[in-house]
């Protein structure tokens, strides 16, 4: 059985990705403050990051060679420049591979060799590892550069060496070759073996954000988000907090987080004293987020979390939007919550424990172990159909033809069902 998004398709956008997310679909002032580093108030108005990515491009074009097609991978946590070099390396018609900061630098080594990348740019803080990493590249071309405005050892800042004196007319794509053109490599994690680099392409990346502008309601330019995982087709303002600062979420009212993110306000000592009451909601993403985090974190905050569920190589798939939402009250495990008051009123939540409903233009299929496919309420391996779904496995033909199943579903390897109203669970 095939199952479809209960909202109607919608018009994929023709577009290059930094054509369409700057198209200003909200007529925004060039004045508006859209990135700002929450810790330093540093940051970009619309109209400075536009011309500061067109520089950027400029810049990678003229100093260091930066060709069309070539790839800069970024090793950095969150900082107010990432996107500017994301969306001005794309602008230069290159090809972006971001790095875990996590990685060590045997991880860092693969995916430069891999990727093919001749230049990063690096957090400060990661220097060393990626100087180790970068010994074993074979590139007189390969070149380090760093975050931030001071040299070290000799490695200079990008925004020295990198910001043209002029702007460069981003690459323009036709349909065709948005649909074709790779724009981003993003590795997966390597559970399985290496870690393998998944092609997404300039049409895969502008599908999800037209999938997830069409269905979040609670984002607008009105909006304060804290994070980096914004579009900037609502023309927020995204403040980047590294490390996460609680302290500073009372500017915030829209806040991407992960499950350990999450558990870390539930079990701070002092919780309770942060002035959380202008955030109104909650993106999880991930991992999933049990159900009794879900209801500890509303009993001590009264703040809405809305599940999304994605993956490297389909992005966003489920996103829970404003009209998923419950009244009533639901029972807590006892174990969980010591036999006190066994239930909790959720008001304005999503449907307790999904991962939301199928964004537009998304079909799935649940099949069994045989490979049979599956009905309502039964658990199988969640298998996806979508435009924003792979290109493909950079290098690696064989992963890639085990990838897809004879109709061209995506097999992600996880376990989920749906119910009857085409709400999605983990299993």
């Amino acid at each position: 059985m095939v199952f479809k998004s209960n909202h109607p398709d919608i018009e994929i956008p023709q577009y290059g990705i930094f054509q369409y997310v700057m198209s200003n679909q909200e007529g925004i002032s060039d004045n508006k403050i859209i990135y700002r580093d929450g810790n330093t108030s540093k940051g970009y108005t619309f109209g400075e990051f536009k011309s500061e990515s067109k520089r950027f491009a400029a810049g990678l074009r003229d100093k260091v060679g930066f060709k069309r097609g070539d790839v800069l991978a970024i090793y950095s946590s969150n900082e107010v420049d990432y996107p500017m070099v994301l969306l001005g390396t794309i602008a230069a018609g290159g090809k972006v591979t971001p790095v875990d900061p996590k990685y060590v630098a045997s991880e860092l080594s693969y995916q430069l060799l891999d990727s093919g990348a001749s230049t990063l740019i690096v957090h400060p803080d990661l220097l060393e590892t990626a100087i180790a990493a970068s010994k074993g590249i074979n590139n007189p071309n390969f070149r380090i550069f760093l975050f931030g405005d001071n040299e070290i050892r000799g490695y200079k800042p990008f925004r020295s060496e990198l910001i043209g004196e002029h702007e460069i007319e981003p690459i323009f794509y036709t349909p065709e070759e948005a649909n074709s053109t790779i724009a981003y490599i993003c590795y997966s994690s390597g559970t399985t073996g290496k870690q393998k680099g998944v092609e997404i392409t300039h049409t895969n990346l502008v599908s999800n954000l037209a999938q997830i502008y069409n269905v979040e309601k609670d984002l607008g330019s009105h909006s304060v988000l804290a994070g980096v995982l914004a579009t900037l087709l609502s023309h927020i303002c995204v403040n980047l907090l590294h490390p996460f600062n609680f302290d500073l979420y009372y500017k915030i009212d829209y806040v991407h987080a992960a499950p350990p993110v999450i558990l870390d306000l539930i079990n701070y000592p002092t919780a309770k004293n942060y002035d959380l009451s202008s955030v109104k909601i909650i993106v999880s993403a991930g991992a999933p987020l049990g159900r009794e985090l879900e209801y500890m974190f509303y009993e001590l905050f009264k703040i809405r979390i809305k599940q999304a569920y994605g993956l490297s190589e389909a992005l966003f798939v489920h996103y829970s939007d404003s009209n998923n939402i419950i009244t009533g009250k639901v029972q807590l495990n006892n174990s969980f919550n010591n036999g006190n008051d066994n239930f909790l009123m959720i008001l304005n939540a999503q449907k307790i424990g999904s991962c939301g409903t199928l964004l537009p233009n998304i079909k799935v299929k649940i099949l069994s172990n045989n490979g049979h496919e599956l009905g309502i309420n039964e658990p199988g391996e969640l298998c996806v159909h979508g435009p924003s779904i792979m290109k493909g496995y950079l290098n690696n033909s064989n992963a890639m033809n085990s990838a897809f199943d004879n109709d061209g579903f995506l097999l992600t390897g996880d376990i989920a069902y749906v119910d009857g109203q085409g709400f999605y669970f983990n299993s």
